[in-house]
């Protein structure tokens, strides 16, 4: 299949062209974006990114101290298997699998999402169902694939009841397995999906629409945020502005490469 075909599959075809904002025009070709948009300069992270205090930060104790600085000193076997023990929050009582992550371990690109469905906890993978799907559609449009181009992971490694949204105390103990993922991959480029994505890794309450079409800063490494395809499913009048943000974020990732001499 063609990317033009894997397109209009995802519902991005020339119906979405009059959802183009007007500055965009110039850049659509058959009703899509298909330039490459322009990328300003990546300035100081304190000008890329508003950072807050998340509205409710759960107090670590001594032990949750001491259990981060461990997991940040693991590789990757002893990463896994403390995933696949961990009893640090109560989700861990009703998964079926943990969900650790897939793909490149030494990937230029590292897509982090929110909280594993019920598919994931029942595969053990990330972005499975309906979700993966169109995120793999939209990996394939890029000329990407799942397990070789990308690495993937979640906040959460458990599932939440229900799918309902994680919560506080939850990604305090559970993000710690993420960092040391990112460290491990060392990822030129981190593409954030989702609200819980976005303002763990970014430490900001902001909104997702407020933090798109940027260049954000997590510890040195670019992050572009996005809709997370679970919502796009539900809200199909985004799905036009994501495919956007995933050209946004090949085109920082192709400027970062020229710049350090890498190749693609």
């Amino acid at each position: 299949m063609n990317r033009d075909a894997i397109l209009r599959e995802m519902g991005i075809g020339p119906r979405w062209k009059l959802r183009v904002a007007p500055a965009a025009v110039s850049h659509v070709a058959a009703g899509i974006i298909d330039e490459e948009p322009v990328v300003p300069p990546i300035a100081p992270a304190a000008a890329r990114t508003v950072r807050m205090t998340p509205a409710t930060p759960p107090a670590l104790d001594a032990d949750d101290g001491q259990r981060e600085r461990r997991i940040a000193q693991m590789d990757w076997s002893d990463l896994k298997a403390a995933v696949g023990a961990c009893t640090a929050c109560g989700l861990c009582k009703g998964r079926t699998n943990t969900v650790f992550g897939v793909g490149d371990e030494s990937a230029g690109w590292m897509i982090v999402g929110e909280a594993p469905g019920a598919e994931e906890d029942a595969k053990g993978e990330p972005f499975v169902g309906q979700a993966g799907r169109l995120l793999d559609a939209m990996l394939t449009a890029l000329d990407m694939r799942r397990g070789v181009d990308v690495y993937i992971a979640n906040v959460l490694k458990c599932r939440p009841p229900g799918n309902r949204n994680p919560e506080a105390a939850e990604v305090a103990r559970c993000a710690p397995h993420l960092l040391r993922q990112i460290a491990l991959v060392r990822p030129a480029l981190i593409v954030l999906m989702g609200r819980f994505a976005a303002q763990t890794l970014l430490e900001t309450d902001a909104s997702i629409a407020s933090l798109r079409g940027r260049v954000h800063d997590y510890r040195g490494t670019p992050a572009i945020v996005t809709y997370h395809p679970a919502y796009l499913l539900r809200t199909l009048t985004d799905k036009a502005k994501s495919w956007e943000d995933l050209l946004f974020a090949r085109t920082t990732y192709r400027r970062l490469q020229s710049a350090t001499g890498a190749t693609t």
